[in-house]
């Protein structure tokens, strides 16, 4: 039966419309790369999430200007995660709300110059390039998220096509 407050219900939800959008209209069959866009999609419901970058517990980003200023401070370990966030936080907007960077673009903010899939395209290659020699799985799946960067963007815009139909 379905509950609104089963968390693994909303996770099915979103893992069948990222399957269906990656694999049925786009013919792409990456298992880990469309589990990653899934879980993607669950962790940013909540607000908070998407603009807490890691290890700034206490700021709340929506500027990637911002969030690319904060990581070069972080050591190696947090800055992973961090660029990590920024390729996500990209991804996330690109792909199901494009209309919204024009807010986010404005003159008046400091992204109003900044290219949201140049940024995410290399944040996802530079995690990739931190993550640890013992975590090749990982270093490819980012590595492949900064290549296919711009499909995954089209993969997003079919899940939220197929969402409103």
């Amino acid at each position: 039966m379905y509950s609104a407050r089963d968390p693994d219900d909303i996770d099915r939800f979103f893992r069948g419309l990222t399957e269906h959008a990656f694999h049925a209209r786009l013919g792409i069959v990456d298992p880990p790369l469309v589990e990653y866009v899934s879980l993607l999609l669950v962790r940013f419901i909540r607000n908070d999430e998407i603009h807490a970058l890691p290890g700034h517990a206490s700021a709340l980003l929506d500027d990637v200007t911002d969030m690319l200023s904060a990581v070069q401070q972080a050591p190696a370990e947090a800055a992973r995660e961090e660029y990590r966030h920024i390729g996500d936080y990209t991804l996330f907007w690109s792909g199901l709300y494009p209309e919204a960077l024009r807010r986010f673009q404005r003159p008046a903010r400091q992204d109003h110059l900044l290219d949201y899939r140049a940024a995410g395209k290399k944040a996802y290659w530079i995690a990739s390039t931190l993550e640890p020699a013992d975590a090749a799985d990982e270093r490819d799946l980012l590595a492949r998220l900064s290549h296919d960067y711009d499909l995954c963007v089209e993969g997003l815009a079919e899940v939220r096509r197929a969402w409103g139909e």
